[in-house]
C-alpha cells in the first residue's frame, strides 16, 4: 500500500477513535473529578450534550472521508489536517471553550502523527480491574475464584447435618474439570437449584476438591486423604484419586495398613490393596494389635482371618478378633458381653484355626473368653488329647506364613586364630534395596573353636535415627554357617535409601569372619547395595567382616 494511503487510513482509524469517545457517557468527566486528576485535551468535550456530540462526530466522520478521498486522488504524501467543528457555539467557560483554545494553539487541527493524540486515545486514565491485572495468567485468575463469591452460581451444603459448610463455586469451571459435575448442571437432568446437598463427604476434603479443579494444586493430609479419595472417586476426578493413593502408599506402616486395606477394597485399588497386604503379612503382630484394627469392616475382617500368609501366631489372631468383636459391639450400641462378641463375629468366628494353638494357649485364651459354646471347647480339648480326632468347625491347618530371605553378602569364610576377636567393639555395614523391604534380623558368625554362647545386641538405624534394636543371644555350634538374631518385629526399609545395621558381640573372642565381600547383590527381586558405615569399630567393611547376612520379607 502507498505511504500516503497508510497514513490516511491511520488518520480514518483515529476519527472513528475520537467519534467514539465522543458518545462515551458522562460518566468519566466525573469519575475524573472524584479522583482529582485532570481529564486529557479530548476528553473535554464529553460535557457537551449528547445532539451536539453527535453531529461533531458525523462531522468527524464526513471531514475524515472527504479528506481521505482528496488525498487518494491527488497522491499527496502530506501529512494530512482536519479541522474540528463543534456546531454550537458554547457558552463561555464551558469546557468545550477550553478545548478550542487549546485546539487553536495547534492550528485547531488534529494531526495523526501526533504523539500527544496517541496517547490519549489509548490511555483513557480508566482503573484497570485489579484482581484480573495482577494475576495475568489464566490458572492464577482461576485459582482466585476458589472458595469466592464472585460471580459464584451454585453453593454446595457439605457434611452432615450440624457440621455442614456453604461453599460457593462456579459451575463452568466443575464441569469442565469432572464429567459427574457435568452431567450435574449442563446433563438432560441438570439440576436447577442454586443450593446441592452433599451430606456424605466432609467440607475439609471437598475443598481439596475444589482447590484441585480451580488450580491443580494437590495439598493432601493423613487426616483428610481417605474423605479425599472419596471425594474424587465419587465426582470420577482421576488425577486426584491417583494423587491421593500415592499418598496413602507413602504412608503406609503398620499401624494403618488395615484401615488402608479396608479402604483401597471399598475404592477399588488393587494396586494400594496390594502395599497393604505386604505390610500386614509382614508385620502381623503390629497390625493386628494397632487401634485401626477395630475399625474395618466386617467383609475385610473375615479377608484377613483367612489369609494363609499372615506372619502371626493363631493367639494373636484370635485376640485381634476378640478386640474387633469388642469395637463392633460399641457401634451397635451393646454391651460386649461374651454372647454379644459371638454374635458381632458370626460365621468370622470359624475362620479361626483354634487347633493350632498349643493346648497351654487355648486352654488360657480361647476356651475361656466366651465366645464359644461349652460343645465347640469340649470338642476342641479332645482334638488336642484324643486317639480318635473329633470333628470341628474351625480350619485344622496352620498358617504358612511368610518364609524369611537371606542375603548373603560374601563368598566365602575363614579362620584364622589371630584375628577377629570381640572385645565389646562394633560391627556395622551400610545397606540400600531397590524396594521396599522388611528387615526382620541378621545372620551372624559364631564361634571357631567349638560350641559357644554369645550375648549380642543389634541395632537398625537410619540417618543416625534408632529404627529397632534388641539385645539378646544365641548359641554357635562351632561350624561356619550363619546364625539368625531377631528384632523383636520385622522393620519396613524403604526402597534406595541406606540403612546402617550394627552389631555388637559378647562371648568367645575366635569367631570365623566373612570374605570376598560384594557391593551388590541380586536377592530373589531385591537388589541390595553395600557400603562401609563409620560406625564400624571392629574392622568389618564390605570386603570382610561380620553381619554376613541380611534377614528379610519382600
Amino acid at each position: 500500500m502507498p505511504t500516503a494511503d497508510c497514513r490516511l487510513l491511520h488518520h480514518g482509524r483515529i476519527m472513528r477513535c475520537l467519534s467514539f469517545l465522543l458518545l462515551l457517557p458522562e460518566t468519566l468527566k466525573k469519575r475524573s473529578k472524584k479522583s482529582g486528576t485532570s481529564l486529557p485535551l479530548c476528553y473535554e468535550l464529553f460535557s457537551l450534550s449528547l445532539a451536539k456530540r453527535k453531529r461533531m462526530a458525523a462531522e468527524l466522520h464526513s471531514t475524515a472521508n472527504s479528506n481521505l478521498a482528496n488525498q487518494r486522488s491527488t497522491n499527496n504524501t502530506s501529512s494530512t489536517t482536519t479541522t474540528v467543528t463543534a456546531g454550537d457555539k458554547p457558552e463561555k467557560d464551558s469546557p468545550v471553550n477550553r478545548s478550542s483554545a487549546t485546539l487553536s494553539s495547534t492550528n485547531s487541527s488534529i494531526t495523526p502523527s501526533s504523539s500527544s493524540s496517541h496517547q490519549n486515545i489509548n490511555n483513557n486514565n480508566l482503573d484497570a480491574p485489579s484482581w484480573a491485572c495482577s494475576h495475568p495468567t489464566l490458572r492464577e485468575r482461576n485459582a482466585l475464584m476458589f472458595n469466592n463469591e464472585l460471580m459464584a452460581d451454585v453453593h454446595f451444603i457439605v457434611g452432615p447435618s450440624g457440621e455442614s459448610r456453604r461453599l460457593p463455586a462456579h459451575k463452568y469451571v466443575l464441569a469442565v474439570g469432572s464429567s459427574v459435575f457435568g452431567a450435574m448442571f449442563y446433563g438432560d437432568l441438570a439440576e436447577e437449584s442454586g443450593e446441592i446437598h452433599i451430606p456424605d463427604v466432609e467440607p475439609a476434603a471437598f475443598l481439596i476438591l475444589l482447590r484441585y479443579m480451580y488450580s491443580d494444586e494437590i495439598d493432601l493430609e493423613a487426616d483428610t486423604v481417605l474423605a479425599t479419595l472419596y471425594a474424587a472417586k465419587k465426582y470420577m476426578v482421576a488425577a486426584l484419586a491417583r494423587a491421593c493413593v500415592t499418598f496413602l502408599e507413602s504412608s503406609l506402616e503398620a499401624r494403618n495398613a488395615c484401615v488402608l486395606l479396608s479402604q483401597s477394597r471399598l475404592f477399588e485399588e488393587p494396586e494400594l490393596t496390594t502395599r497393604c497386604w505386604e505390610v500386614i503379612d509382614a508385620q502381623a503382630l503390629l497390625a493386628l494389635r494397632s487401634e485401626g484394627f477395630g475399625d474395618i469392616d466386617r467383609p475385610t475382617l473375615e479377608v484377613i482371618l483367612r489369609r494363609e500368609t499372615l506372619n502371626a501366631a493363631e493367639a494373636v489372631v484370635f485376640q485381634a478378633a476378640l478386640g474387633w468383636a469388642v469395637a463392633e459391639c460399641r457401634r451397635r450400641g451393646v454391651s460386649p458381653t461374651p454372647g454379644n462378641k459371638r454374635e458381632a463375629l458370626g460365621k468370622a468366628l470359624y475362620l479361626l484355626r483354634l487347633p493350632t494353638m498349643s493346648l497351654e494357649e487355648f486352654a488360657d485364651g480361647a476356651a475361656q473368653a466366651g465366645v464359644l459354646t461349652l460343645e465347640e471347647t469340649h470338642a476342641v480339648f479332645l482334638w488336642y488329647t484324643a486317639a480318635v480326632k473329633p470333628q470341628l468347625g474351625f480350619p485344622l491347618a496352620p498358617r504358612a506364613g511368610l518364609a524369611p530371605q537371606h542375603c548373603h553378602r560374601f563368598q566365602s569364610s575363614a579362620y584364622r586364630s589371630n584375628q577377629w576377636r570381640y572385645r565389646g567393639r562394633c560391627d556395622s555395614i551400610q545397606f540400600a534395596a531397590d524396594r521396599r523391604v522388611f528387615v526382620a534380623g541378621l545372620g551372624l558368625y559364631g564361634s571357631s573353636g567349638g560350641k559357644a554362647e554369645y550375648g549380642v545386641r543389634i541395632e537398625l538405624k537410619r540417618q543416625g535415627a534408632t529404627l529397632a534394636t534388641r539385645s539378646t543371644a544365641f548359641v554357635s555350634d562351632g561350624s561356619s554357617g550363619t546364625f539368625p538374631v531377631w528384632f523383636e518385629h520385622p522393620v519396613q526399609v524403604e526402597q534406595d535409601s541406606f540403612y546402617t545395621v550394627s552389631v555388637v558381640l559378647d562371648g568367645n573372642e575366635l569367631s570365623y569372619f566373612g570374605q570376598e565381600g560384594m557391593t551388590e547383590v541380586q536377592c530373589g527381586k531385591v537388589t541390595f547395595q553395600f557400603q562401609c558405615s563409620s560406625d564400624s569399630t571392629n574392622g568389618t567393611g564390605v570386603q570382610g567382616g561380620q553381619i554376613p547376612e541380611l534377614v528379610f520379607y519382600a
